[in-house]
């Protein structure tokens, strides 16, 4: 890789205003080259640029953004595999995401149900399932996943010291996804729910270009700047031919723990103004669960509220499922599971 840049570079000449090809013999091959390549590589998800772009252009691009990629390969052992996303970080993906995979393992006691914490640099998965420990390797060197309320788990939190921070680049955090995704002995799992890390980048790209997706599910809050990124997290989705289940809104409203009077501290109706300015009815973000949207298929699967009790069973990692699994709180995230265990016909 060195030696390869070094070469690169030796083509350049540096001074203070201007950067000049040494070389000028094939000048209008390497002109007509980068062309080529800006046309294929300036936008790989075949979004609408400002100088606009037919529908037949975006379908190319779309399907030259799969060219030459590896194929999906499944997970043994997995059988299906779906994503909790989010555009914007703070939403309470994690919480979500450990909840529904209670959840989901609650309502049918024959399914087995793992998860994985993808969010390399942030994993909060340990600390929510209440779980600590380096795993174990077996005889096929695959790590073993730790075990928690049922649940099979795996999070880079378990390899490294808890206050220790990861400072890698993109090409390590690929690789080490890659590993915890393919060298654990997940054994027989029914689903596979992957925390997701926040935003549209190399993880969410590399997940879903590389396993077979069953869905994804996309978690916000009722604020217009979370319902901007949501919109952007499922549309990514839907380029890259990810079905998206539904959107999950978050802290939809306070719940006062001692008279539960409802207060919408982050706006009522919260995703309705900036649906009909950016046409986000699509997503149904909409408080109380309105219509189905029709142009991407997809509706509320719940408004879970902001309630303290959600809190703190998350910090002393006893999820509200398991602790107080006929609390209201638990109650919302079970109907959402049942929906989700419904999409993928279990």
């Amino acid at each position: 890789m060195a030696t390869t840049c070094r070469r690169f570079f030796k083509q350049f000449y540096f001074s203070r205003s201007n950067l000049t090809l040494l070389s000028t013999s094939n000048y209008r091959t390497r002109e007509k080259n980068a062309r080529i390549s800006l046309s294929t590589h300036a936008d790989p998800l075949g979004l609408r640029g400002s100088e606009g772009h037919s529908q037949p252009q975006m379908k190319t691009r779309e399907e030259r953004m799969f060219r030459g990629l590896p194929k999906r390969k499944p997970i043994e052992g997995v059988k299906d595999i779906v994503v909790v996303a989010s555009g914007k970080g703070g939403v309470g993906k994690s919480t979500c995401a450990v909840n529904l995979a209670l959840g989901l393992a609650a309502i049918n006691k024959s399914k087995s149900v793992g998860l994985l914490d993808a969010d390399i640099y942030g994993p909060s998965i340990p600390k929510m399932m209440n779980l600590s420990g380096n795993p174990e390797l077996n005889q096929d060197n695959k790590m073993e996943p730790l075990k928690n309320y049922g649940i099979s788990c795996m999070s880079m939190g378990f390899l490294v010291d808890e206050k220790s921070p990861i400072v890698w680049r993109g090409l390590m955090v690929m690789s080490a996804l890659e590993k915890l995704l393919r060298q654990v002995n997940w054994g027989t799992l029914d689903l596979l729910v992957v925390d997701m890390p926040p935003g549209t980048g190399d993880t969410q790209l590399s997940v879903s270009q590389t396993v077979p997706l069953s869905g994804a599910v996309i978690v916000t809050t009722p604020q217009d700047i979370a319902l901007l990124d949501a919109r952007k997290g499922a549309e990514m989705f839907r380029k890259v031919h990810v079905p998206v289940l539904g959107v999950i809104e978050n802290m939809s409203h306070y719940v006062c723990p001692k008279c539960n009077h409802k207060e919408f501290i982050f706006g009522e109706n919260g995703g309705k103004t900036i649906a009909e300015d950016m046409n986000l009815e699509v997503l149904g973000i909409i408080v109380g669960g309105k219509t189905i949207a029709e142009d991407m298929n997809l509706e509320v699967l719940g408004n879970i509220p902001l309630h303290i009790s959600i809190r703190e069973t998350s910090d002393t990692g006893t999820p509200v499922t398991v602790c107080r699994p006929s609390s209201p709180e638990a109650m919302v995230y079970k109907r959402i599971a049942a929906k989700i265990a419904s999409k993928l016909r279990w």
